[in-house]
């Protein structure tokens, strides 16, 4: 038996009005990030990364359990020789749990404001025209008082609000990040506030695991000179595998160590990555500094704050923005995004009050449009809307031209 479905809310309204489409909060994400299993996990756009680096500890854990922890098994009394395997089996989960949890959270999103704050300060020194509006800007950095000393906080173009205090925004995955340390490739995630902890740990325990695999490739070589009388460099030469694990993990710990002491002394001073390489404070000028043990309680025994997004939390799709013919020209009412930017250097934004009655139905006011200052960005050359605006200037001495739109064809403008 046929069945005809009832027409959706869509349909049913016709043209009059279209019901807005729900969607997720991570589905309408304007970040660069990657989600998996409906926005319950997010990575950043260089996610692939994380399978190599899960393969660079997986893959030596197995060589050494199969040629090395393996023949280990049977020469420890009381069956010790199973724990050889089985506590490299559980670290090694620990850690991949810790690379998890440092790449696939929230490492602290500033969420991005829907509309740019109100100007405080108005540009005198740009001349208008009569029944011109004076143009407003946003200044560029502010300032703030933390602990009693000065700190300045910039303006964001892309995410339109003034960052918090030690936060940056991340050009990779194009998000603000609250107590930004550094973009992570090997984890692919930044690393702030809320995963920092977890990014620590695991470069730690990974620096433990090859420790830990390291010494027992020399027990297995130890054990077989002895067993065969002869030097450390035949019995070496008997189990290459433990030669390539020795190497392995030599190179891993200079690496991995080293990153794990360079972590422990910007806990111990509380700066990050991003703050040591840029600002280099001194003990006096850190504003941030509350002492060695502070610091460290502030890392591990302080709870981790919960994300400032619900990426599972219904939203309405945000329309396309609407277009209005000018004169021949479609022009978009919607400005224009300004590229990311971890620094714009000097460029500061104009915020132009723009209240027209076809933009806003009314006269009372308009939206702020973000604009670079002395730009012509976005701008067509021989758009009708200059071109408008030379006739308009001609008005006062009769001229009269004909104008090409940009559609094709021509219009007569007779300025009387």
């Amino acid at each position: 038996m046929h069945v005809v479905h009832p027409p959706k809310a869509s349909e049913s309204a016709g043209d009059d009005e279209e019901t807005p489409e729900v969607l997720r909060t991570y589905q309408a994400w304007k970040g660069s990030n990657i989600f998996f299993l409906g926005g319950r996990f997010i990575f950043g756009p260089d996610v692939r990364s994380v399978f190599l680096s899960i393969s660079l500890i997986v893959i030596p854990v197995a060589v050494f359990c199969a040629f090395v922890a393996r023949k280990l098994i049977d020469d420890f009394h009381h069956h010790l020789g199973i724990l050889i395997m089985v506590v490299v089996i559980v670290f090694t989960f620990y850690v991949l749990v810790l690379l998890l949890m440092t790449s696939g959270r929230d490492p602290g999103i500033i969420p991005r404001s829907a509309h740019p704050p109100q100007p405080e300060t108005t540009d005198q020194g740009i001349e208008v025209g009569s029944g011109q509006t004076p143009q407003s800007r946003l200044p560029r950095v502010k300032e703030v008082m933390v602990n009693g000393m000065t700190v300045k906080v910039k303006y964001c173009d892309t995410c339109m609000l003034y960052r918090p205090p030690r936060c940056s925004h991340c050009s990779i995955c194009d998000n603000c990040v609250e107590r930004f340390d550094h973009h992570c490739p090997w984890v692919g995630q930044c690393i702030g506030r809320r995963n920092y902890r977890f990014f620590f740990m695991f470069v730690s325990s990974a620096t433990l695991l090859c420790v830990y695999v390291f010494a027992f490739c020399w027990v297995y070589a130890i054990r077989i000179m002895h067993s065969e009388n002869t030097s450390i460099w035949r019995a070496l030469i008997k189990t290459p595998a433990s030669i390539v694990l020795i190497i392995y993990t030599f190179l891993s710990v200079w690496f991995v160590g080293g990153l794990t002491v360079f972590h422990l002394y910007l806990i111990s001073t509380n700066q990050s990555t991003y703050e040591n390489f840029r600002y280099r404070y001194d003990r006096s000028e850190n504003p941030y500094n509350k002492g060695i043990f502070g610091n460290f309680k502030e890392v591990f025994w302080t709870s981790i704050p919960p994300s400032k997004n619900n990426f599972r939390a219904l939203v309405q799709k945000e329309p396309n923005p609407p277009t209005r013919v000018t004169g021949g020209n479609f022009v978009n009412s919607n400005p224009e995004k300004v590229p990311s930017d971890v620094e714009m250097g000097n460029v500061k934004p104009i915020w132009k009050h723009e209240a027209t009655a076809d933009d806003t139905g009314g006269t009372d006011g308009g939206d702020l449009h973000p604009h670079p200052r002395q730009s012509s960005w976005g701008r067509r050359s021989g758009s009708w809307d200059l071109q408008n605006e030379m006739a308009s200037l001609g008005s006062g001495i009769g001229y009269s031209d004909r104008v090409s739109g940009s559609l094709g064809g021509s219009r007569e403008v007779v300025v009387k």
